[in-house]
Order: C-alpha cells, then sequence, then structure tokens
C-alpha cells in the first residue's frame, strides 16, 4: 500500500496518528496548544506540533488527503457544563476544522468525541455539525463505537464522524471475536511500586461499598455518583479530569502509567516522562489505537475506488 498523506489535528500525543499510520498513512502536519501533550508527542515522533490552529493560515498547511481531529470535547461532555457552540474556547474550535476542509478539500476526514455529542442539546449540535460538514460537499458517516469490541480491556464509547467528497462505500468496522480480546490480566504489570497503592483507609472503605465481594480479580472499580463500588473485568472509560482514584484495580491502586497507555492500545514502546497527574490526563484526553485503526483500514478500503487527486495513483 502507498503511502498517504494526512494531517493530526487536535493531535494530543498522537493517538489518531497512529492507528493512522499503522495503515500505512504518513503524517505531515500536526497541530496541537497543551505543552505538555507536545513534549510526549515531540518525545514519540521526533517533531513538535504547531501550536494554536486558530492562528495558522490554512493555506501553511501542506496538500494532504485525509484530516483527522480529536477535537475537543470538554462541552459536549455529560461530565461537563454541556455549553457546546456556546463555549468560545472549545466547543466553536470545530470550525476551525471547518475552515480548513474548506480551503484544503481533502479526500476524507475523520473526526473523534465524546458520545454524548450525538444528544447534546437535543441532537442540534451535532446536527449543526453534519449541516456545516454536508455544506462542503462531503458524504457523512457517524457511529458511537466501543474499545471494549476492539480487544481493549476499557468501556469507552465515542463517537467517530468520517466524511468522504467522493460518494465512496463505507461502513464503520465490526466488533473482533471476544476470544481476539485483551483482558485486565494480560494488560496488567507485575510488581507494581508501592506509590501506587492507595492508604489502607481508602482500601477499606472501597471494599467495604463493594457491590460483590466474592467478585474475581483481577477487576477495576470506579466510584458512581451514589457512591456504589462496581468491580468490572475491565476500566471504565479514562478521563482526563477524574479524581487521582477514579478507577482501582482491585480497590488497593491505581493503575501505572503504562497500564493507562496499554488501556487505550499504545504500543510498548511509546516513552513517557512526565508526572503520574500528566500522564493520566493525556491519556484520558486521547483515543483507543485498535479502534482508529480498523476504522483506517475501512477508510482507506473506500478509498481505493477511485483516484484522490490528479496525478496521485490509487492506493
Amino acid at each position: 500500500m502507498k503511502n498517504f498523506k494526512f494531517i493530526d489535528l487536535f493531535c494530543g500525543i498522537g493517538g489518531l496518528r497512529l492507528g493512522f499510520e499503522k495503515v500505512g498513512g504518513k503524517c505531515i502536519f500536526s497541530s496541537e496548544i497543551d505543552k505538555f501533550a507536545c513534549d510526549t508527542y515531540e518525545k514519540n515522533f521526533g517533531e513538535r506540533p504547531a501550536g494554536d490552529i486558530t492562528k495558522i493560515s490554512a493555506k501553511n498547511i501542506p496538500d494532504f488527503d485525509i484530516l483527522l481531529g480529536g477535537f475537543p470535547c470538554q462541552s459536549f461532555s455529560i461530565i461537563g457544563k454541556q455549553e457546546g457552540f456556546e463555549n468560545e474556547t472549545c466547543g466553536t474550535l470545530f470550525f476551525e476544522i471547518e475552515r480548513i476542509l474548506k480551503y484544503k478539500k481533502p479526500a476524507a476526514f475523520l473526526l473523534e468525541n465524546v458520545k454524548n455529542l450525538k444528544s447534546h442539546d437535543n441532537g442540534k449540535t451535532f446536527k449543526i455539525i453534519y449541516e456545516h460538514l454536508k455544506e462542503l460537499g462531503y458524504n457523512i458517516h457517524s457511529k458511537i463505537l466501543n474499545s471494549l469490541d476492539f480487544g481493549l480491556p476499557q468501556k469507552r464509547e465515542r463517537i467517530f464522524i468520517a466524511g468522504f467528497l467522493e460518494n465512496v462505500f463505507f461502513e464503520f468496522p465490526q466488533p473482533i471475536a471476544k476470544e481476539n480480546c485483551l483482558t485486565l490480566s494480560d494488560i496488567l504489570e507485575k510488581n507494581v511500586d508501592k506509590k501506587y497503592f492507595v492508604r489502607e483507609e481508602i482500601k477499606n472503605s472501597r471494599l467495604a461499598r463493594l457491590k460483590n465481594k466474592d467478585y474475581p480479580r483481577p477487576y477495576i472499580s470506579h466510584e458512581n455518583i451514589a457512591g456504589s463500588i462496581t468491580p468490572h473485568p475491565y476500566s471504565s472509560a479514562l478521563r482526563a479530569g477524574a479524581s487521582a482514584n477514579y478507577i482501582l484495580i482491585n480497590d488497593e491502586r491505581r493503575p501505572t502509567e503504562r497500564e493507562m497507555l496499554r488501556l487505550q492500545g499504545f504500543p510498548e514502546n511509546f516513552q513517557i516522562n512526565l508526572p503520574y497527574g500528566k500522564v493520566k490526563h493525556q491519556c484520558g484526553n486521547s483515543v483507543s489505537i485498535p479502534v482508529v485503526k480498523a476504522i483506517a483500514e475501512n477508510m482507506i478500503s473506500a478509498l481505493k475506488n477511485f483516484k484522490w487527486r490528479k496525478n496521485y495513483d490509487e492506493i
């Protein structure tokens, strides 16, 4: 498969990029405003993302075939205030994507956001996004996918929006077989440092409220709004702004940095050199790489049926 070119907007630590590189793509431009995410990105990809996308002219971005954008989701999340497009600092960043798509007219794009985007403001927010993308001439496909269905022990539901200039035949990927999915035992580290273990009073409080005290280990639990502790053979969704003890393994310890990266499907050689809180924030803001890779495979398959631009060979 020949290389295709893509850009990585709101790139975070590069989850979308890794998914598309796995199917032969070449990233030619990235943008991220968070300094610490840029530090991690640069350490792993050897290049520092451009800064604030609102200050970058579309004409200064090299030509590309696919736009990737995990645009900021806090304004649409159930957890947040759900301000949507009224949030001037987060919600309207979608229009930066629209601006670049309008100028560059790439063959396709893939956007990622929280599940709640679909229902936010009684569906009005998603309708605005959908209509703006349609007006640019794109055929739009959207679906909520769960990381649990693509091999990871993390229940993480996110909406993906794929668009194509041509009316190609595209379907989102189907879940993989359960026997091919990783379990908690596959991703948990052995001989974990004592610094990850919670205080005895926290552990005892959690265990006292555990719904099923005979639940088999290993498990991961989190505390719901009512204060109940429910064990699962998988993690709930990693969250950037969650409390330090949002999820606990066996109600004894926090996940290590490497375990959080594994829950998102990052490779073992992915480098981390920041404090625990920063890594937790970055993993919570990132995407599940196996989900992105599966979507990328289907997008490339769909795009093989036509030539992307003049003098550009089929993949």
